[in-house]
């Protein structure tokens, strides 16, 4: 869904506001009998959520408050997503690792058990696939999640190879996990709501680590991440369960975890530097040029292995021809496919994200420049309905992130 989705919540908010539903529809290009409903759908309508279609799926883009106040709400105290939409599986056997790492970038094999990283799914050219949060969970069970929008080619990709591997003796197996929907709890308040639910000591789980423990009743598989820059899970609960864990959620939290939609998702990972797939990194973009060279393991920056290496190997030693660079400017707030000149009224690049930091209460946004022009500091020009606004490159995140990792 380009164009981002705070945008698309404005717009949702000014539709719904004169009862135009039809036209909502009408603009994200589906039918709502076209959509699949994750096992929130009524809980969601309950609580006054506005369902748009997104990536095939029927999801709150916001609920009864504005998107900026959910946004301002997460960061204060927490905030509550579903995002059944994503797509969790398993692979599992004594060559799991092995086989993943043909796939992705990330030094799969140095994982402690229990523990996870941000990945990118890469294609023969380099290009990104995907981006995914992976875990292992033991030696022989790996587990991550995909995005919903990518589910389809993600799932061909990884069964292609996996024929291929297992035909030449591999063993590996998957499972993917449509009897689990997926909650991700944000914010300062999480970890104390969330040990209201659970006998596990949350303070030893630290950013990045995974758990298969009980959580009001039933067994959950729950990470130490997110989507939004602040402290928090994302939890794996049958979905027979998922309604009765979001209400104790939300009551423990006596009122302050609140529910939220899509759009205040997408300002707080814009907040927070993160690349959303589809706007900020795609099929033609390296790991290297998205500033995700962090992920690239050291012993895979050596060793090579996995699909595109060569390129990506390449652009490590040499520098990549273009990079990602955050902005901050005046005048509307950019959006995807705005021009990027430099002071002299050259084109160096393109926004992929962008909106107004309720947080910041400024114009920020994302996109890709020249190499040598990528420099915090650097003015530039940013076209917006063909006229030009001030920026400037600045660095990501926007707002300090608040992971929880051991002092």
């Amino acid at each position: 869904m380009r164009g981002g989705l705070w945008q698309l919540g404005q717009l949702v908010t000014r539709r719904l506001a004169h009862g135009d539903k039809k036209a909502v529809v009408r603009r994200c290009f589906a039918s709502e009998a076209e959509l699949k409903k994750t096992v929130f759908h009524d809980f969601h309508i309950a609580h006054g959520g506005k369902m748009v279609p997104f990536a095939g799926w029927s999801m709150p883009i916001q609920y009864k408050d504005s998107i900026m106040d959910s946004t301002i709400n997460c960061r204060q105290n927490g905030s509550l997503f579903d995002v059944s939409h994503m797509c969790g599986l398993s692979l599992k056997g004594k060559d799991a690792v092995s086989f993943l790492e043909k796939l992705v970038i990330a030094d799969v094999a140095a994982l402690a058990p229990g523990t996870g990283t941000l990945t990118v799914f890469t294609n023969e050219k380099g290009g990104a696939i995907d981006d995914s949060v992976i875990t292992k969970v033991t030696d022989d069970h790996i587990y991550l999640v995909v995005n919903a929008g990518c589910r389809d080619k993600d799932l061909a990709h990884i069964e292609e190879h996996m024929k291929a591997f297992k035909a030449k003796g591999g063993d590996v197996s998957w499972h993917i996990h449509d009897e689990r929907s997926l909650l991700a709890l944000q914010g300062p308040l999480a970890g104390p709501v969330l040990q209201h639910l659970t006998k596990e000591d949350l303070s030893k789980l630290y950013f990045g680590e995974f758990r298969v423990l009980d959580i009001n009743g039933s067994q959950c598989f729950l990470t130490r991440t997110g989507y939004t820059g602040e402290d928090g899970f994302e939890i794996s609960v049958p979905s027979e369960h998922g309604v009765d864990l979001a209400k104790a959620i939300l009551e423990k939290s006596e009122g302050k975890v609140r529910l939220t939609g899509l759009g205040a998702r997408d300002s707080l990972r814009l907040e927070a530097g993160l690349c959303l797939y589809g706007n900020d990194m795609e099929q033609h973009t390296t790991p290297v040029e998205a500033g995700l060279t962090w992920a690239i393991g050291k012993r895979r920056r050596a060793e090579g292995g996995f699909l595109g290496a060569a390129v990506i190997l390449k652009q490590l030693e040499e520098g990549p021809s273009i990079r990602r660079v955050g902005f901050i400017s005046s005048g509307p707030p950019p959006r995807s496919h705005s021009e990027i000149q430099d002071e002299g009224g050259k084109n160096i690049g393109e926004i992929t994200s962008g909106g107004f930091s309720p947080c910041l209460k400024k114009n920020i946004a994302m996109g890709y420049v020249k190499s040598g022009l990528h420099k915090a500091g650097t003015k530039v020009k940013i076209i917006i309905r063909g006229k030009a606004n001030e920026g400037v490159i600045t660095k990501m995140p926007f707002v300090p992130t608040k992971y929880y990792k051991p002092s």
